[in-house]
């Protein structure tokens, strides 16, 4: 399969790899430290991680070690799939461009939603963490876009050129 990319478009397109593979990195630790009992930012996630961390530490050490798994995959395959080019090339690249769609939308709205209800615009009728509230408008959801956003930079510069076919005399 030929692309169209050129060697300085194959560099910007390795580093947005490298920036989503970051991204999605630092969001599967946050998990993983969060599934082997560190609480530390674990309330800006929302109270309720924070209530099913104490009620149930083995339940959610084990959902958020899963967690963590499947975010260090999803960060790193695209960048491995350009590299390598296995047979499940074109699945991986399916998946990564509607990962990235729904990184960017899900972290953009829910990063938007968060400022808004710090912002004073929405208010909550039974009211809202400020902890959890900057953890989603600051931290979380923004690297949600991040990572979306790079991965999609990423597959966009890689994309398989189209022939183009001349018709007619």
């Amino acid at each position: 399969m030929r692309t169209h990319t050129s060697t300085a478009q194959t560099a910007v397109a390795s580093v947005a790899f490298g920036i989503a593979a970051a991204a999605g990195l630092l969001h599967a630790v946050a998990s993983l430290c969060w599934a082997v009992g560190g609480r530390w930012q674990l309330e800006s996630v929302g109270e309720w991680a924070v209530e099913l961390a104490r009620e149930s530490p083995v339940k959610i050490g084990l959902a958020l070690g899963l967690i963590a798994l499947v975010k260090a995959v999803a960060a790193v395959v695209p960048m491995v799939n350009e590299r390598r080019k296995s047979r499940f090339y074109r699945l991986i690249r399916w998946c990564g461009w509607s990962g990235g769609v729904v990184l960017v939308v899900w972290g953009g709205v829910s990063s938007l939603s968060a400022c808004a209800v710090l912002a004073g615009l929405v208010s909550p009728s039974n009211g809202y963490n400020r902890t959890t509230m900057i953890g989603h408008a600051f931290i979380w959801d923004p690297l949600f876009v991040v990572w979306g956003a790079a991965l999609l930079a990423g597959l966009w510069l890689t994309r398989p050129a189209r022939l183009l076919v001349r018709r007619g005399p």
